[in-house]
Parts: structure tokens; sequence; C-alpha cells
């Protein structure tokens, strides 16, 4: 194949990627936008009041839910995007953020596909208080994961020039709210307070980061096309 087509196929697959970081963040917002005005249950909730929700609600949030795996689909496609986008630079470079950026993706997935599976199960045994307490602790660890993820896409997207400064800021600081939550989990999840507005104001600035670049990969693959 030669380079000119080489560079078509890429541009074709940071297009793909960008709409798949924009449908991500629409999967993720509608299914908020439909589960918090019926009163989904915060960290630190008791676990009677949490379980009551989602029995009482049980066939709202399978409605809510359904789409999430398009949304897990749609990360690493996204992640994969920005890993075909930025390897020249980090090539030069010697550095791997995109790979750390990835690695956050994959395993925050793998951690809200957990979180996910605990909700349906809740409809199904709203007395299991455990549940309750598992669902708090992965959602403020999966933190952890969140933050590689920005942390690592975001140095690659400076280096190869896709991340301008402000977007990097947005970046960095919905990482540094995102790790401080999950290093706050037992303090979060042990009763409602404050403290789970750290970790909330973290994954606002996660889905704003998210859709801009995936805004980002459109506008770089309109640059990159060949003549």
């Amino acid at each position: 194949m030669s380079d000119k087509a080489n560079i078509s196929a890429e541009v074709r697959f940071q297009r793909i990627a960008g709409v798949a970081g924009i449908v991500f963040v629409l999967v993720i917002l509608g299914a908020n936008l439909v589960l918090v005005p019926a009163g989904l249950p915060t960290p630190g909730t008791e676990s009677g009041a949490a379980g009551a929700f989602f029995a009482d609600h049980r066939g709202l949030v399978a409605a809510a839910m359904a789409p999430t795996p398009l949304a897990w689909f749609c990360a690493v496609v996204f992640g994969a995007g920005v890993l075909t986008a930025v390897r020249r630079a980090e090539r030069a470079a010697g550095t791997g953020w995109s790979l750390v950026g990835f690695a956050g993706l994959l395993l925050q997935n793998a951690a809200f596909t957990v979180i996910v599976a605990i909700r349906y199960a809740l409809g199904l045994a709203p007395e299991t208080r455990a549940l309750w307490v598992l669902h708090d602790a992965l959602l403020a660890l999966n933190g952890t994961f969140l933050a590689l993820a920005l942390v690592g896409l975001t140095l690659a997207g400076r280096l190869a020039g896709l991340v301008p400064r402000w977007h990097a800021v947005i970046g960095f600081l919905a990482a540094a709210l995102q790790f401080t939550a999950a290093t706050l989990a037992p303090v979060v999840i042990d009763e409602k307070g404050p403290l789970g507005m750290v970790g909330l104001s973290g994954w606002l600035l996660w889905t704003i980061w998210f859709g801009v670049y995936g805004i980002a990969l459109l506008r770089n693959s309109s640059v990159a096309e060949p003549a």
C-alpha cells in the first residue's frame, strides 16, 4: 500500500474514532439525564434507600443502561484513534503516554461493566447491602482509571499538537479530581457528604474533555487528509 493510501486509511479511522468519542459522551450523558432526575442514589446513600430505588425503577434503569455497551465499544475505538493520531510524534519523542491513556480506558470499561451489572442486580435483590457498598467503592475507585486515561491521552495529544493548552488544563484538572476521589473512596462511600462532589466535578470535566477530544480528532483528520 502506498504512503498516500496509508494516510487516507488513517484519516478515515481518525474520523470514525472522533465520532466514537462524541457518541460515548452522548450515551453516558443520556443515561444520567434519565436516571438523575428520577432520583439515582449518590455514593454514601443508605443501602436500603438505594436498593429501593433500583427495585422501584428497574425498567427505567434497564432502559437507561441498555446503550452502555455501545459507549464502551466507542471508548475503545476512540482510544485506538488517538493512538493512530499520535504514534508518529510519540515514536520521535521516545514516549508512550498514549498507551498509558489507552490502558486507562480499557480499565474504566471493565470497572463500569461491573458497576452496571450491580445496578441490574440491585433491581432484583435490593436487600443485598454488600452490592450497594461494592457499587459505591467501584464508582469511586474507577477515578484511578479515568485519571490514567486523562493524563496519558492529554500528554500524548499535547505532544502531537492535537490538544491545545486549555484542553490540557481541563484534562489535568479532571484527572486530579478523579484521583482525589479514588483516594478518598473509604470516606466517600461511608456516608453522603460534600466530598462526593469531588468525583462528580471530575466526571463532568471528564465528559467535556472527552467530547472535545473527539472533535479534535475530526479536525485533525480534515487537516491530515491527502490532496
